[in-house]
């Protein structure tokens, strides 16, 4: 505890003001927010928010400029995405008026039982190799989407992302570090190295990196559909190389996987609705912590006061607990949804919260009846897309299949292996998931699409923005660009519990008077370089028809719009 406390004075001292000054609006905020009519997009990063703009501007809708732009970002933020990975979306269709929920996520394999796990000795799934792999989602998410909304031909989609694989790009600095960081672990797997180093290391930043691989991979997507990635070559791929690691997903897995098209879940906080996808994502965290802090005068505490963040912390505390228990594929146990999200449920935890003093743990409730990317894309006719993508721990399990350029996702870690709750391992189960897209509409209309990156950050980070926002009168960007906090050490859905309180990590640009007010009440307190997460969000201004885009300091990304 010591160290930790001289590490947040010498933290306080040295950085707590920073922020520059700015003529107008807050002094943390790191730009104006981007305001343009016919169509708005921001991304992690600026290439992907410019092919967006560009599929936009020959005439694509949001659903499409969506999935280009996440092509792209599996090419150039590999690191965080990737055709290996999952998918959710929210969508907001502007000829019916309605939010569209999609989930995207792939099942675990049908052969491989709890039983294995058992004679291996394992007590938890493994985080890289073979075994957390599961079905990868993102595929048959673009063409679920395409299907329903899309406009322009998936080939011309998909082309922009093909070019830069051939021809080549410049990496970005965020990304390049990532990349880097990645070698140390996953180096040590058949193709990866061959795929993401071929001079023998990473690219560093501003180094033109090509992935020839990946553009032969994205060519048979745009000529042969989505059964091209899940009943042809590609699955075979991916089958025969899994099983000679030792794993278990197979050709059966991919020709039987499908995405689902979900109701969204909201809550009303303030007057705003906002809105999430079901489990067996987490987005109902966000939506539990809301209503528990709707019953106190945040406003009146204001921004990064000890009142505000202590209240934000204990109900992040009690809602995941709930998420821990509750949590998991629905169609595998009854998830109490509707309940754990009720105001009257919140009413009843509420009142486990003494303002004065930190909780070293909580108890679930007991209902009555469980690296990313972000991107969010508005087009002329007032379509919205909020679409989040993941690998799972960066660039995912390491699994990196001859010849297609990309990394399989590890999303099958966060089963819990012990028997009797909601999230254990079972064949063809979808794992609890982290990554969940944002939406809020006020009076039944569209107003802002946003996300928060970085698992169990991702709730956090809703309910942050949401607060800047409503409580706190912050702009988009602001709203992103302003310090936030993270709470770490809940129970977990893959079966860990929380006994000492957990660990409050702060960012810089907090008072020091706030830091030692929270640590008299019992919360420990680090400091933390990064894990924060990554903003993007576009709003819609009815008064004046226009979209407001804003793009956050702590990626390498961009909003843009024409």
């Amino acid at each position: 505890m010591g160290r930790i406390v001289i590490a947040v004075v010498l933290v306080s001292l040295c950085f707590s003001a920073n922020s520059q000054d700015r003529v107008t609006g807050r002094s943390f905020a790191s730009r104006s927010e981007v305001i343009a009519k016919n169509g708005m997009a921001a991304t992690s990063q600026p290439l992907a928010t410019q092919v967006a703009i560009d599929i936009l501007k020959k005439g694509g809708n949001a659903i499409d400029a969506a999935i280009a732009a996440n092509a792209m970002l599996g090419l150039v933020e590999p690191t965080g995405c990737g055709v290996g990975g999952d998918l959710f979306a929210l969508i907001w269709d502007a000829k019916t008026q309605k939010l569209y929920g999609l989930n995207a996520s792939g099942r675990s394999p049908k052969t491989l039982t709890i039983e294995y796990f058992k004679e291996k000795g394992l007590t938890q799934i493994p985080s890289y190799g073979p075994l957390p792999v599961t079905v990868p989602g993102t595929v048959d998410g673009w063409f679920e989407m395409h299907k329903k909304f899309g406009k322009l031909p998936i080939n011309q989609i998909l082309a922009p992302a093909i070019g830069y694989a051939r021809e080549g790009f410049p990496v970005t600095e965020l990304i390049a570090y990532y990349m880097e960081r990645s070698t140390r672990v996953l180096g040590q797997y058949p193709n990866f190295k061959e795929t993401f180093m071929p001079n023998g290391k990473m690219p560093a930043k501003g180094e033109i990196f090509r992935n020839l691989d990946l553009a032969n991979t994205y060519e048979k997507i745009a000529k042969g559909g989505r059964d091209a990635f899940y009943k042809g070559d590609i699955a075979r791929t991916i089958e025969k190389y899994i099983k000679e690691q030792g794993g278990f997903l197979s050709y059966s897995d991919f020709e039987t996987h499908k995405s689902e098209w979900v109701e969204p879940i909201s809550t009303n906080y303030r007057g705003y609705d906002i809105w999430e996808l079901p489990p067996n994502g987490q987005g109902a965290a966000a939506l539990q912590i809301l209503n528990i802090l709707e019953g106190y005068d945040i406003k009146s505490m204001g921004f990064g006061s000890a009142d505000y963040l202590h209240l934000l912390v204990e109900a992040k505390k009690l809602a995941f607990e709930d998420r821990a228990h509750f949590y998991a594929d629905p169609a595998f146990s009854e998830i109490p949804t509707k309940w754990l999200i009720s105001k009257e449920y919140a009413a009843e935890r509420r009142k486990l919260v003494n303002p004065e003093r930190a909780a070293r743990r909580y108890d679930h409730g007991v209902p009555n009846q469980p690296n990313t990317i972000y991107l969010t894309v508005a087009d002329s006719q007032g379509n919205m897309v909020s679409l989040i993508q993941s690998n799972y721990r960066g660039m995912g399990s390491g699994m990196t299949p001859t010849g297609l350029g990309f990394v399989l996702q590890d999303r099958g870690e966060s089963f819990n292996l012990e028997k009797g709750f909601f999230n254990t391992y079972e064949p063809e189960k979808r794992p609890f998931h982290t990554i969940i897209p944002s939406f809020i509409t006020k009076n039944g209309t569209l107003y802002i699409s946003f996300g928060v990156m970085g698992g169990d950050m991702q709730p956090q980070g809703h309910v942050q923005i949401a607060i800047n926002i409503i409580d706190f009168g912050m702009n988009l960007q602001e709203a992103g660009d302003a310090p936030r906090i993270q709470h770490i050490g809940s129970s977990e859905p893959t079966g860990s519990k929380m006994t000492d309180g957990g660990i409050l990590l702060m960012e810089t640009g907090f008072d020091w008077e706030v830091i030692r007010n929270l640590m008299q009440r019992g919360h420990k307190i680090q400091w933390d370089l990064g894990g924060y997460g990554g903003y993007q969000a576009i709003m819609y201004d009815s008064k004046n028809k226009v979209y407001f885009g804003a793009s956050e300091s702590r990626k390498d990304g961009q909003a843009a719009g024409f």
